[in-house]
């Protein structure tokens, strides 16, 4: 059997994708043949994993659409899968598994794109639209889809040798320590301003970990991220708050650094699912996500919110003007948090 993914295109969902890709292999075996057809700077991601036999590089937002569109068809025909199975929502995916020939197309009936799914799914809708429910689920239920058994939603990551001795190199460059109590911060994220935390709460929480958890503290950045990460550390303040050195800032060095740090505190993004990919603890600080969206019985720590009437709008800025969901998440409800998962009681800084 030939098989055709399409896979998410942001981190977060593709990291809660995993429980899917595993229960695939583990269905099929070694005897089929599995193409992962993901955005490229998602590839180094999944590396070190065994789900896929190949990775095929596709951008619909590059430059060159037309020309990597028609490519991907024509790898496609060439390959000629035996089925397709889009893990991604468009239209232009179930297009392109049509047009590059897969007999069977696997998905969800959504944006109009039923009369090109050959096994269609259904999601889950109320009066209100589309009902949430955990992405991990909605994921395995497409493998359940192609004969899956039922499988663990723990998500799954591995960290290469190669990212393992970049993990050390930063450490080593940073003068981070080496006993386990260094926690990692994130308050980026790519969707958009309103899932952000506020720099300011971002600073005051590692200013305190530091001072009052004895840890020190990583600030993780993603490419475009990093003026956001210094400004943190600079109203920090504090000489045991890092960030990432410039030209070490990938998603393999957010694997790297993730599997050497004791927990996360981040925002709903990429390095929170990441994070416990690698069965690490996360406190997650959520604004405009619901939780029902992430929910994973398997990942351990905690999620922190502010209950109001507008939470869990999913808007990418805060239709409101006010971003009250994370600016009224003060740093002193997160720091308690983080005292809690690490075992210990909160002290007056020195």
């Amino acid at each position: 059997m030939k098989l055709a993914i399409f896979l998410p295109n942001w981190v977060g969902d593709l990291v809660m994708a995993t429980p899917a890709l595993r229960a695939i292999r583990r269905h099929l075996g070694r005897s089929a043949r599995i193409l992962g057809i993901l955005r490229p700077q998602l590839a180094e991601l999944l590396a070190g994993t065994e789900w896929l036999d190949e990775h095929w590089c596709f951008d619909p937002r590059g430059r060159r659409f037309e020309w990597s569109r028609l490519a991907l068809v024509a790898r496609m025909r060439r390959a000629r899968p035996d089925v397709a199975l889009l893990l991604t929502n468009s239209l232009h995916t179930a297009l392109l598994a049509w047009l590059g020939g897969a007999k069977e197309r696997v998905g969800y009936v959504r944006y109009s794109r039923g009369p090109l799914l050959t096994e269609k799914l259904y999601p889950l809708r109320d009066a209100a639209g589309l009902r949430p429910v955990p992405m991990v689920d909605y994921y395995l239920a497409l493998a359940r889809a192609i004969g899956c058994p039922v499988e663990s939603p723990r998500l799954e990551l591995a960290v290469t040798e190669a990212e393992r001795r970049q993990g050390e190199r930063i450490w080593k460059t940073l003068g981070l320590r080496t006993d386990g109590r260094v926690v990692a911060l994130n308050s980026s994220g790519a969707y958009g301003a309103a899932k952000l935390w506020p720099t300011e709460h971002c600073a005051t929480l590692a200013r305190r970990i530091a001072g009052e958890l004895d840890c020190d503290v990583l600030v993780l950045c993603g490419p475009g991220e990093r003026r956001a990460a210094l400004e943190v550390v600079r109203l920090a303040a504090c000489p045991r708050v890092f960030t990432l050195p410039e030209d070490t800032i990938s998603l393999s060095s957010t694997k790297a650094c993730l599997a050497r740090s004791r927990l996360l505190v981040s925002t709903d993004s990429g390095p929170r699912h990441i994070a416990a990919a690698l069965d690490k603890p996360v406190i997650t600080l959520l604004g405009p996500t619901l939780p029902d969206w992430i929910h994973n019985p398997t990942v351990a720590g905690s999620t922190l919110r502010v209950e109001l009437d507008c939470l869990g709008c999913g808007k990418r800025t805060c239709p409101l003007r006010h971003h009250r969901c994370m600016r009224e998440l003060r740093p002193q409800r997160v720091l308690e948090e983080v005292a809690a998962v690490l075992g210990g009681r909160l002290v007056e800084a020195a």
